[in-house]
């Protein structure tokens, strides 16, 4: 579990095909190897630590959902996972990507930037006005979306710009997407309450609650 709030940016130094070895000098005193890593908002473990650089696999289901494997990949945002007791800066982020968007419009407005994405169906449900998404592994917001959600804005702040990857991102860019949590649990609560097969009486009332102690 992670929180979205990006503590370095790392280089990809090798790719091989099922492996990546990640330059980022200031990030590896804090990583053990078997420890869950952020990589552009992608779960990874690290199997090799050395002074420099750690080493994680890359599954093909990885390579097959995200961008790692492009060559043309060189910077990367990298967050160590939550530990009980941090604090949560900005959201709850799994690390298990959503699917791909891309990046469709940038502007500079007073000092900060105005960053416009498309997203996939699979992602856009998620994506609500004021809500929470992790693209590339950082924590926005929502300042605007349209309907269906596959247009999105975020507005970012010149620290977030400055010390992340959505600096290199030209028009076009791929980046990953994943959705809040909160809103992928109450789409499943709905689809099952919806359920002609669903029991009501499973259902959390203020009476249950009051009957359980709460």
């Amino acid at each position: 579990m992670f929180t979205g709030l990006v503590q370095t940016i790392g280089i990809i130094e090798q790719r091989d095909r099922d492996r990546l070895a990640i330059h980022c000098p200031d990030l590896v005193a804090k990583i053990a190897i078997g420890d869950s890593v952020s990589v552009n908002g992608v779960c990874l473990t690290a199997i090799y630590i050395s002074d420099t650089n750690f080493v994680a696999d890359v599954s093909p289901e990885t390579l097959g959902r995200t961008n790692l494997g492009d060559r043309k990949l060189k910077y990367v945002n990298l967050e160590t996972a939550l530990a009980v007791g941090d604090k949560i800066g900005g959201h709850f982020v799994s690390g298990h990507i959503d699917g791909m968007g891309k990046l469709s419009d940038r502007a500079l407005i007073g000092n900060s930037w105005e960053l416009c994405f498309e997203a996939i169906p699979e992602v856009a449900r998620y994506i609500v006005f004021k809500g929470s998404i992790a693209i590339n592994g950082i924590s926005l917001t929502v300042s605007y979306c349209n309907d269906s959600g596959t247009n999105f804005r975020v507005a970012v702040i010149p620290h977030t710009y400055d010390h992340t990857t959505l600096k290199y991102l030209d028009l076009g860019s791929s980046v990953h997407l994943e959705g809040d949590l909160l809103g992928k649990y109450v789409e499943k609560f709905l689809k099952v309450s919806n359920n002609p097969n669903f029991s009501h009486n499973n259902l959390i009332t203020p009476e249950f609650l009051i009957e359980h102690g709460w």
